[in-house]
């Protein structure tokens, strides 16, 4: 089969999650013809899986303006700027009529399982630029294509790849063997099933981020309530506790996202839950009655645990990129011009400016990594970061360099500032100014003042995300 001349093909979207189906309004707006391709049944699947936890980011945030623009004539309106979406209302009330205005662009059940240059693995050099993209999809029920594309977008998210609980970066010794108490999610204490699995039970929050932050708040409100009498978490940090653990508070340009560190310092000062710190977990052994144990590397086993929450953030899958020639950060593999933006071994400011496709570019001309998936393993993204990434790199493959490098963004700051390299020394808590504990304690109870609780108790949504 002979591809065609490549100005004929379409730009091959991986992902109708936000990021993608953004991509998608801007190429259309650029007059090209984009292709979206989602693994998931519905546009996005990947949000929907976590439907019960609400953004810090509002509706003024989370909606695209290309998109808005191709909403605009099917009578949409935006819901209330000022208010918080969760993930089902934000699959429900703007991702999924933005695919429906895209119709047949979007496909869904195709897995995309590898993307080339036609005719070319990564080793060939010879008329390698002249020639078209080839991506292979497996539908569902098994039926394989393939397809050919100017240009691929990958906004395929990291949803799918979660970081285990392993302190090296691996699983953890056990990990795989007591998967049926350990969840990589939140999970939705609203469902009846979940709910129980959880009342009544000690378990172990393993993370630092917006997403342990909620964990907690939601345990600990099972706890205060009338059937969850007995719930009480674990909160196991890798680093010790300092001024930056609960995020940036009040100092928070985006107020629910500090609102959330707030809620979970409540939880441990309420004392729902205990922090356990300076713990990096070798192993998950079992108790003689079936619960967990974790066994640090330092040699600490602590107290059995019905269940675990493994919160570390994600990590991309490059499985189906291995034969492009991708330019990335050994440290986050993420595309190697962004990632000293964005790494938190050297800061955590929230500091990244907004970039485009000269940050996004790879050796392999004609690809992009946009959306969480640019970020590879470094935290706290934006929806709005994606949508600037995406406007830039439409107008860059449209040829339209002008408004390719046009800054058209500014991002909140977190109200946290610091290397999270430094903030993970278990004595970093005396280095950065803001420490109130020991090196590396067995348990730690936190004080806050009245009024943060009060302020958390109001300010906050159900939980936080950051809206990739």
């Amino acid at each position: 089969m002979n591809a065609p001349a490549t100005t004929e093909l379409p730009v091959v979207v991986i992902g109708a999650g936000p990021a993608g189906l953004a991509a998608t309004a801007h190429l259309i707006d650029q007059g090209i013809e984009p292709l979206v391709l989602e693994a998931g049944p519905t546009a996005g699947a990947a949000v929907r899986e976590w439907s019960h936890v609400r953004l810090f980011s509002t509706w003024g945030e989370v909606v695209d303006p290309a998109a808005e623009k191709l909403l605009a004539p099917t009578g949409w309106t935006r819901p209330d700027s000022a208010t918080y979406p969760s993930g089902g209302d934000w699959a429900d009330l703007y991702l999924q009529p933005l695919a429906d205005v895209l119709g047949d662009r979007v496909r869904t059940g195709a897995r995309v399982t590898g993307v080339s240059r036609t005719g070319r693995d990564r080793i060939v050099d010879a008329d390698r630029e002249a020639q078209p993209f080839v991506v292979h999809i497996t539908h569902v029920g098994g039926r394989e294509e393939r397809l050919f594309a100017r240009a691929v977008i990958d906004a395929s998210g990291t949803w799918a790849t979660p970081s285990p609980a392993g302190g090296s970066g691996l699983p953890a010794l056990g990990e795989e063997a007591a998967a049926g108490r350990v969840t990589y999610r939140v999970p939705d204490l609203k469902d009846p099933a979940v709910r129980a699995r959880y009342a009544g039970k000690r378990t172990a929050v393993i993370g630092s981020g917006a997403s342990a932050f909620t964990a907690l708040a939601y345990l600990a409100d099972l706890a205060k309530s009338d059937d969850g009498a007995g719930t009480k978490g674990v909160w196991i940090l890798r680093r010790g506790i300092s001024g930056s653990t609960f995020g940036g508070g009040e100092a928070d340009q985006l107020p629910a996202r500090g609102a959330l560190g707030l809620a979970a310092k409540a939880a441990v000062d309420e004392g729902h839950a205990d922090a356990v710190t300076g713990f990096r977990t070798a192993a998950i052994e079992r108790a003689h009655d079936g619960r967990l144990i974790l066994v640090g590397e330092d040699g600490r086993r602590l107290e059995p645990v019905d269940e675990v929450i493994v919160l570390t953030g994600f990590r991309p899958d490059l499985s189906f990129l291995e034969e492009l020639r991708l330019g990335l950060d050994e440290r986050l593999q993420a595309p190697v011009a962004l990632a000293p933006l964005i790494d938190p071994n050297q800061h955590s400011c929230g500091t990244v400016y907004p970039h485009g496709h000269r940050e996004l570019s790879h050796p392999e001309q004609g690809v992009y990594l946009v959306g969480m998936k640019s970020y590879g393993r470094a935290p706290t993204f934006l929806a709005m970061t994606g949508y600037e990434q995406v406007r830039s790199v439409a107008a860059a493959i449209a040829g339209d360099l002008d408004a390719a490098d046009r800054v058209e963004l500014t991002l909140p700051e977190t109200g946290v500032c610091g290397g999270a390299g430094l903030f993970d020394a278990p004595d970093a808590a005396e280095s950065d100014g803001g420490g109130c504990c020991a090196p590396a304690p067995q348990f730690v109870q936190l004080g806050v003042p009245a009024a943060a609780k009060a302020a958390a108790a109001e300010e906050a949504p159900a939980g936080g995300c950051c809206g990739s």
